[in-house]
């Protein structure tokens, strides 16, 4: 696995990473095994970078993450957020439904709280890297921000960064102590960091985790109208470009990648992968598995090496206001670039 650093004075870490929200039944049930393994994997190919939240299944996905690597803390680079709280009937099938007393904090008061669980769940001392997972307007960032630079100096989190935050809460947090990542949305369907928050982060000397690289699977290529009927996949409900109105439109845009997957010989998914990774040195792509063969391909997929012909035709087919429909509902889009 080829290396990256965490912004300017961060690690040396795996160029790409692994997502674990769907260790959480987020995409169907998930197998506890199957995930262990998907880690082992990832950590045998220097995939090293995993990301998971105390959100993941209402804490589940951090205590699957925390089986996977006992044993094997010095092969991991770890992150993973907080902000959601929940009741005590709160559990891996209910965590994103009311049921589960769901509520959200980033007061200073429950960061430290937050970072105690978390530790507990994954089973470790350290946390390499934790993250505020979005800011809320009530919470001042310098607030929240001071109360995790408290982890640090407490020697419970190496590194501190931001979720989805715009380009002056980045500014202002960075003022309070040094940001090394800030975790967005970023492909080929989700260009928003192009308009100010990367140059942003590249000002400041900070990393750009880019989470959800194939658009929720989307430019993968294998995703159809009947992947949308599997029981427990939040796509089809709780994703604006997977409804019945967006979803041709959108699948119509995916032709492009796979005809230059065609033409570089590798499949959609890398080449989706391969445009995330030459958009610059300091952008680390998390996409998200919980099955070891997609590890493999993710890994291999930095070998690819997209011509300027290809990129060019890509960015000609995709232009960014061809995407129908936003990537989150309206409550979702309300939460980001804050």
């Amino acid at each position: 696995m080829k290396q990256r650093t965490l912004g300017t004075n961060g690690p040396s870490i795996g160029a790409v990473g692994l997502g674990c929200m769907s260790f959480s039944d987020v995409y169907g049930v998930a197998d506890d095994d199957e995930s262990v393994a998907t880690v082992h994997r990832a950590l045998d190919l220097g995939m090293n970078h995993l990301d998971t939240s105390d959100m993941y299944g209402a804490g589940h996905s951090e205590e699957v993450v925390g089986r996977a690597i006992k044993g094997r803390r010095d092969d991991v680079f770890l992150a993973t957020k907080f902000l959601t709280r929940y009741g005590p009937n709160a559990n891996r099938s209910n965590w994103m439904t009311p049921e589960s007393g769901r509520y959200q904090d980033t007061s200073p008061e429950w960061v430290p709280q937050a970072c105690d669980a978390s530790l507990k769940r994954l089973g470790i001392d350290v946390i390499d890297l934790y993250y505020m997972h979005r800011k809320l307007p009530q919470v001042e960032i310098e607030d929240t921000v001071g109360a995790m630079s408290a982890l640090v100096a407490a020697g419970k989190v190496r590194y501190l960064g931001l979720s989805e935050v715009s380009p002056e809460t980045l500014r202002r947090a960075h003022a309070v102590h040094p940001i090394a990542a800030v975790q967005v949305e970023y492909s080929l369907f989700s260009r928003d960091p192009e308009d100010e928050l990367l140059d942003t982060c590249r000002d400041l000397g900070v990393a750009l985790v880019a989470y959800s690289p194939y658009g929720r699977g989307i430019l993968t290529g294998t995703v159809s109208r009947d992947t949308l009927r599997d029981a427990g996949d939040f796509r089809s409900v709780a994703a604006p470009r997977y409804t019945e109105e967006n979803i041709d439109q959108n699948l119509k845009l995916v032709e492009a990648v796979k005809a230059v997957a065609a033409e570089a010989g590798c499949s959609p998914a890398q080449v989706a992968l391969a445009w995330v990774l030459a958009q610059g040195d300091d952008i680390l792509p998390i996409p998200g598995t919980r099955r070891a063969k997609y590890v493999e391909e993710n890994a291999a997929a930095t070998e690819v090496r997209l011509t300027a012909q290809q990129i060019a035709t890509l960015l000609d087919a995709i232009p960014r206001d061809a995407v129908a429909g936003e990537r989150y509902g309206e409550a979702g889009m309300k939460a980001v670039n804050l």
